[in-house]
């Protein structure tokens, strides 16, 4: 049994192309982007024609494939190509066993039933399998059972069975099923550096020269971070900034003196799964037999819409930039320097991304973490107080403002902030987030909280009227709303500062007060800034802003009091004033025309209830008696009344219509 496992053993260990990594091409160039993407670049040494073998991650096949391209200015590409995403299953493929069974000797065989084999030992027998059993035999001395594989052969003398485990050696007597099993084993070796794909890349060319090779992969992003150190004296305007770049080596090489570049920007990077198989799903249709037909099916259609574009202009950015400044007119000497970096980085501004190349080759193990100086200078640094009322209500922030006057950009990171104070010693102060820095633009970092300022804030709002115009019988109004936040500070008694308030800024409404010279626009906030001179004392700052409102009031229908509120407003002119006035008094002519015509009916409407009372009763009484003539001598009267209220009415409706009219006309001629 064991010189038979050994044997199937021995046919899997053949030779496996390929290492752990590249063989022919060594890595020299690594490219890290802050967009998560890395740029390798290997080279080889070359005479005439050659084939370069590069092995990469499984994960890494769709990048590779997508973004590999070849620099070669004496020769050309020939090929690309490496295994199927699943060489073992396409190994087995064609096979009359499956992976499965060869997980035992029993298994193989009882797989492969009628294959002829030989069996060698002091029981030789040949014949093609029939069965392959499980039988529990009984060791002797009582040592309990084991486990034997009982295997029947069919041989020229019958049927003929032996035991597996007591074969000297066993042997299919198809070579060709023997080749099949030695490639099988030899696949399922291969198979184990399944999370692994070795690219064999061929080259064309007559002379020696250098190939170099490069792709993109999913690489961790490298990060930014900051060390910032204040001067003692509050007053100072430059301060020393130190930047580091953190990398993680998660490629599974080690970076052997690779020139490094690390990039600063947001690319626009694709996934597409370039190493999996695709078909093109066809529809399956009958086969067409004589006399049958199977066409589409018309459900009709719709007109294709024209395709429309706009274009929309993107609106200017507006930058404002604050001009006071609390500095002096002579700034102090900046403090005592940070330890410099060994090296000097190169940074460089491209059109979308910052460049940092370093000057020396560098080595990072697999696996590890190193971290880089990138930045190390002097700064314009401003230090003052932020007040943002969603982040603490009743104290402003200490903050600095950073103007970055350097030649590049800046990548985004933290900064961790230290002071100096007048003995020289540092002490940590707080932590700020920068934003991607680019040149000649500046930040407000806020670090810590300054409890010695306190602020308390009320807002109200109100309106006005602010003009008023008619036209074509419409009084045309302009309300100013307006928002007030009055802010009441109390400074540090012994220190000057810069506060700067951010207020929400309405959509819609514009800055009364203070002064827009000097405010800042930032993500839908203004800052403004106020100068606390020092002193223990409350100062009022007031931030208005404003909005216009339009309304349109019709004077043929207008109500009377509203019209008699405008007609006295002293934000509209004498002329609008006295044509209001003026419809004031036809309004009332027009009212009172109306009141006389309602007081007409009203009289008639009575003698009508009354005529009607009246010849109930005269239903009621008898017949040529006192009260009956007495009832009908009143009907006549009010017969008479009736028809003078008649005229009366006419007459009043008629007033009325020529008092509306004489309106209508008035109002129709204004404006």
């Amino acid at each position: 049994m064991h010189r038979f496992l050994t044997s199937l053993v021995l046919l899997g260990l053949f030779s496996f192309p390929g290492s752990a990594f590249a063989q022919d091409l060594a890595l020299k160039r690594v490219m890290l982007s802050s967009g998560g993407m890395g740029y390798f670049e290997y080279e080889a040494a070359v005479d005439g024609d050659a084939t370069l073998k590069l092995t990469v991650p499984l994960q890494q096949v769709d990048d590779v494939l997508k973004s590999l391209v070849v620099y070669d200015d004496k020769g050309g590409v020939g090929s690309l190509s490496l295994p199927g995403r699943e060489p073992l299953a396409q190994a087995f493929k064609d096979l009359p066993f499956d992976q499965a069974s060869l997980g035992s000797p029993a298994e193989l065989l009882a797989t492969l039933k009628g294959a002829q084999v030989t069996v060698g030992g002091s029981r030789a027998i040949s014949g093609r399998i029939v069965s392959v059993q499980d039988d529990t035999v009984a060791l002797g001395d009582g040592k309990g059972t084991t486990s034997r594989t009982r295997i029947t052969l069919f041989a020229d003398h019958g049927l003929q069975q032996f035991i597996l485990e007591d074969a000297e050696n066993l042997q299919f007597t198809d070579p060709v099923l023997r080749d099949q099993v030695g490639r099988a084993l030899i696949a399922i070796q291969g198979n184990r550096a399944k999370d692994a794909r070795t690219i064999e890349l061929t080259t064309r060319g007559a002379d020696k020269r250098t190939v170099r090779v490069a792709y993109i992969v999913e690489v961790p992003v490298w990060k930014a971070s900051y060390r910032l150190t204040l001067g003692a004296d509050p007053a100072a305007t430059r301060s020393a900034l130190q930047g580091w770049a953190t990398i993680e080596n998660l490629s599974g090489q080690d970076w052997k003196e690779v020139d490094l570049t690390l990039v600063s920007g947001r690319p626009v990077s694709f996934h597409q799964a370039l190493y999996n198989a695709y078909y093109v799903t066809r529809p399956e249709v009958p086969v067409e037999v004589a006399g049958r037909l199977m066409p589409g099916v018309d459900r009709g259609g719709v007109q294709a819409p024209q395709a429309k574009s706009s274009t929309m202009p993107a609106p200017a950015p507006q930058r404002l930039q604050m001009e006071r400044s609390m500095a002096p007119s002579t700034a102090p000497p900046p403090p005592p320097p940070m330890a410099a970096a060994a090296d000097q980085i190169e940074a460089s501004d491209a059109a979308t991304q910052v460049v940092f190349k370093f000057p020396r080759a560098v080595s990072v193990g697999n696996g590890r973490t190193l971290s880089l100086p990138i930045i190390d200078r002097q700064i314009p640094v401003q230090r003052l107080a932020l007040y943002q009322a969603e982040t603490a209500v009743r104290n402003p922030l200490a903050a600095i403002r950073l103007t970055n006057d350097g030649d590049s950009g800046l990548p985004p990171g933290l900064i961790t902030i230290y002071e100096r104070d007048k003995g020289g010693y540092v002490t940590y102060v707080g932590d700020a987030r920068l934003s991607g820095f680019p040149a000649g633009e500046k930040r407000l970092l806020p670090y810590a909280l300054d409890e010695k300022i306190t602020i308390e804030r009320d807002t109200s709002q109100a309106n006005r009227l602010s003009t008023g115009t008619i036209s074509q019988g419409v009084l045309k109004l302009s309300r100013i709303v307006r928002q007030t936040t009055v802010y009441r500070v109390r400074g540090p008694a012994k220190e000057p500062r810069q506060l700067v308030i951010v207020q929400p800024r309405l959509p819609g409404w514009t800055l009364a007060k203070p002064d827009a010279k000097g405010v800042e626009i930032s993500e839908g906030n203004y800052r403004i800034p106020f100068p606390l001179p020092g002193g223990d004392q409350t100062q009022t700052f007031e931030v208005v802003q404003e909005k216009t409102q339009q309304q349109d009031l019709r004077l043929v229908d207008g109500a009377t009091d509203q019209i008699r509120v405008y007609a006295q407003a002293r934000e509209f002119d004498v002329k609008t004033r006295d044509a209001l006035t003026k419809v004031l008094q036809l309004q009332q002519a027009v009212a009172e025309a109306e009141r006389k015509a309602k007081q007409i009916e009203a009289e008639r409407q009575q003698i009508v209830q009354e005529q009607a009372r009246l010849r109930d009763n005269l239903a009621r009484v008898p017949a040529n008696s006192d009260l009956q003539r007495r009832y009908l001598a009143t009907l006549d009267k009010q017969e008479s009344e009736l028809e003078a209220l008649a005229k009366r009415r006419t007459e009043a409706e008629t007033s009325a219509e020529a008092a509306r009219d004489a309106l209508r006309t008035f109002v129709a001629q204004l404006g």
